[in-house]
């Protein structure tokens, strides 16, 4: 049998497809067909990367520019939230401070109060004095004691229609009528340059001791009676000595005070001149 050239070329053409097939399934061809293509992946991911590079420098002003702005943006609103959580926080300090006031007047009712705040220091070093916002426009006077949510803070000494100046208890020269608990002895509390407490005139048979309570006793007219200003830390007993000594510290932070209550329903009273001899007397 004879083929016409026509189709022997087509069938030589078809056997070398199904033999190219056939490599091709069994695996035969894949190195080769890896070998002849790596070339042409290369181009194409050059061709990719550069289009990507050219694409980014024609496009990086604007990114940079709109990249600037939101920068700016996130700023502002970075530092408007630190604003408001510094607000936050004064509001939540003010309320704490305002609460536990709440509790201190309700812890004595027998007392009115009026509530201040503190505007200004006494700068001298020998002196303990702090000004409150509130004067005899507010019905204070002289002699008002004041306190904090913690205890005794001092009493006015100084008043303007819209302001007033009072004296802590730590300044020299303040003395207040105190008694220690559970002693239930008699003392006085003293101020000093240094703005330490101490406690004079204490009987040297009394027994006072590390941890006692120093609360105010009403002796005096001062004061009233029952606020607590400090807490006995150490005590000084000496022999030859007519009275014994001992240091307090005080319940209330003086250099955080920012809010007071003037007891305004206490009146003071000067029994100094009760306190001396009448004359003829020897």
């Amino acid at each position: 049998m004879k083929f016409s050239p026509r189709t022997l070329r087509a069938l030589v053409i078809a056997l070398v497809v199904m033999g190219l097939l056939a490599l091709s399934l069994g695996g035969y061809l894949t190195p080769l067909t890896r070998l002849s293509t790596q070339p042409m992946i290369a181009v194409q991911t050059w061709l990719a990367r550069s289009y990507q590079g050219i694409r980014d420098y024609l496009n990086a002003p604007k990114d940079v520019t709109a990249l600037r702005a939101e920068n700016q943006q996130l700023k502002a609103e970075v530092s408007r939230l630190q604003t408001e959580i510094v607000t936050l926080q004064q509001q939540l300090a003010e309320a704490e401070l305002l609460s536990a006031l709440l509790d201190f007047a309700r812890a004595h009712p027998q007392n009115e109060y009026k509530a201040a705040q503190v505007i200004g220091r006494d700068p001298s070093p020998f002196m303990h004095y702090i000004i409150i916002n509130r004067g005899s426009d507010d019905g204070l006077r002289v002699g008002m004691p004041v306190v904090s949510a913690e205890g005794l803070v001092g009493r006015i000494d100084a008043v303007l229609p819209n302001a007033a100046r009072v004296q802590l208890i730590t300044d020299p020269n303040s003395a207040v009528d105190v008694r220690t608990q559970p002693s239930n002895t008699n003392a006085v509390l003293v101020g000093s340059l240094t703005g330490e407490l101490s406690l004079d005139m204490v009987p040297l048979e009394a027994q006072l001791h590390t941890g006692d309570l120093v609360l105010t006793s009403g002796l005096g007219g001062r004061y009233p009676p029952n606020i607590l200003a400090g807490q006995v830390v150490s005590v000084r007993k000496l022999s030859y000595a007519l009275f014994q000594e001992a240091a307090v510290q005080p319940v209330v932070d003086f250099r955080r005070l920012q809010i007071v209550l003037v007891i305004v329903n206490f009146r003071p009273v000067d029994i100094t001149p009760l306190m001396q001899p009448a004359e003829g007397t020897p």
